[in-house]
């Protein structure tokens, strides 16, 4: 049924809860792939250099270091593991992945990291629900 499993990470504590979650049910389902994507903001141009290299260098290293924890989260699934780093609006990011990648069902957390836009359900969460090509599941 969930054959192709996407796992949006923000690097929130809902994120990695939500790798949790991806693990098991890809173990219940015997998933063949697991995508793990992290999408970080982009970086204004107009920093200028070497801000701007140092500010893209900073930004890569923590996405990064969200995607590792979270494969870390999800441990040994029977499915093929893929890893993602996306630069760029989560939302549309996670959207775009999904509907390239055919996935049969995104999870993710219910709030991130982000401000005051999504109190209730992440404004993240929000959009994907709303646009996602295919089921999601929020865990919170």
């Amino acid at each position: 049924m969930f054959e192709r499993i996407l796992l949006a990470v923000d690097g929130s504590e809902h994120g990695f809860h939500a790798a949790r979650v991806a693990a098991d049910l890809a173990r219940a389902m015997k998933s063949e792939k697991l995508r793990v994507v992290v999408a970080y903001d982009r970086i204004p141009s107009y920093l200028g250099e070497p801000n701007l290299q140092h500010a893209i260098d900073a930004r890569l290293t923590e996405a990064q270091g969200i995607l590792q924890k979270a494969v870390e989260a999800v441990g040994d699934v029977p499915a093929e593991i893929h890893t993602e780093l996306i630069e760029g609006d989560a939302a549309v990011a996670i959207i775009e992945v999904a509907r390239t990648r055919e996935s049969s069902v995104i999870v993710m957390g219910s709030r991130g990291l982000g401000g005051l836009a999504g109190l209730v359900l992440g404004s993240t969460s929000q959009k994907v629900v709303s646009h996602a090509p295919c089921p999601v599941l929020i865990v919170r």
